[in-house]
């Protein structure tokens, strides 16, 4: 073999290889929906950051009738870094050393994937980001999954949606595995059956005005659902009705949802003179143009399951929703 021969299968070589290496760093990730790998050494995590960590990022999630945590961490020791844990779906970063930074960034060793670097001259230097910046963190891991769940229901057959797009003019992506159990002139209820328990979505809509930005918000907000359950959603037993838990004060908060201002209400169910009962996380999206408040629902009966990561599918569905023109 001459010279010329060698440089170009050893350059055919490293082409491949480079290729190969990309090509890994796209499609191999790792790692449970809602679970975080914490890179941290055992020092740090069994003192004052590993305790601020596990409140941040492990606090109990609003609205569920167990504690759950909002991710679950996995710690390993810095040098693991450059081994298999790269190829996790969500890492933080934490390390003592000279040079002090925080920074977000995406794909960095797999896709999809959000990794958090965190580093400190001091103890005390690395818990003041952490402090400063969990919020954010947690917004973007959460963005993340919610993302790749999303993709992944897509991947998967749909439900035909044209009845919820004649009723509410929206589009929305549906797994087939939910089905149609009632609908009424301005009402959708869809239902998933699981082991033990079901997870179900409701679509309805209500009058621009019959929710307004006030002190009285999550009153007016749990009367309507109340009513609700009581025209359609009832039990097996006569006169059991939806209602929502008395004892269980909801958790109001903002967001935005396909550019509209929603209000996120978090909190427990339960049938009335029954003792079926769960989490709902219900998102009322105003919809200004159309005159109208469009309400979509989930809620869950899981008595024997953690319910987290059944909720964030629902909360992944309803956050698919796009509102459509008018014909």
């Amino acid at each position: 073999m001459n010279k010329t021969h060698f440089l170009c299968l050893l350059a055919s070589i490293m082409l491949f290889s480079c290729s190969e290496k990309k090509s890994k760093r796209t499609t191999d990730i790792s790692g449970k929906i809602n679970t975080v790998s914490v890179i941290v050494d055992d020092q740090l995590w069994n003192g004052e950051v590993g305790d601020t960590l596990r409140n941040k990022f492990a606090s109990p999630v609003l609205g569920l009738p167990q504690e759950e945590p909002v991710f679950s961490l996995n710690q390993y020791p810095v040098k693991l870094l450059e081994g298999f844990m790269s190829n996790s779906r969500n890492i933080i970063v934490i390390k003592k050393e000279d040079k002090s930074q925080f920074r977000i960034k995406e794909n960095e060793f797999a896709n999809p994937q959000v990794v958090v670097h965190i580093s400190g001259k001091t103890v005390q230097e690395i818990l003041d980001t952490i402090q400063n910046n969990d919020s954010l963190i947690i917004q973007k891991i959460k963005q993340s999954e919610i993302k790749i769940l999303q993709d992944q229901i897509k991947e998967d057959s749909l439900i035909d949606s044209q009845k919820i797009t004649d009723k509410f003019n929206i589009k929305i992506n549906v797994p087939t595995k939910y089905k149609m159990v009632m609908h009424g002139r301005k009402f959708i209820w869809l239902k998933k059956e699981i082991t033990s328990g079901n997870l179900s979505l409701v679509f309805y809509q209500i009058p621009f005005s019959s929710i307004k930005d006030n002190t009285n918000t999550i009153n007016r907000i749990t009367k309507i659902r109340d009513s609700i359950g009581n025209i359609y959603i009832h039990g097996a037993v006569a006169k059991t009705r939806m209602i929502t838990e008395a004892s269980f004060s909801p958790y109001l908060s903002k967001t935005t949802i396909f550019g509209r201002e929603t209000f996120e209400t978090k909190g427990n169910w339960e049938l009335k003179y029954d003792s079926m009962a769960g989490p709902f996380i219900n998102y009322a999206i105003k919809d200004e143009k159309n005159n109208r408040i469009l309400v979509i629902e989930g809620f869950c009966y899981a008595p024997s399951k953690q319910k987290r990561d059944l909720m964030f599918e629902l909360e992944a569905i309803i956050k698919s929703v796009q509102f459509l023109k008018k014909k």
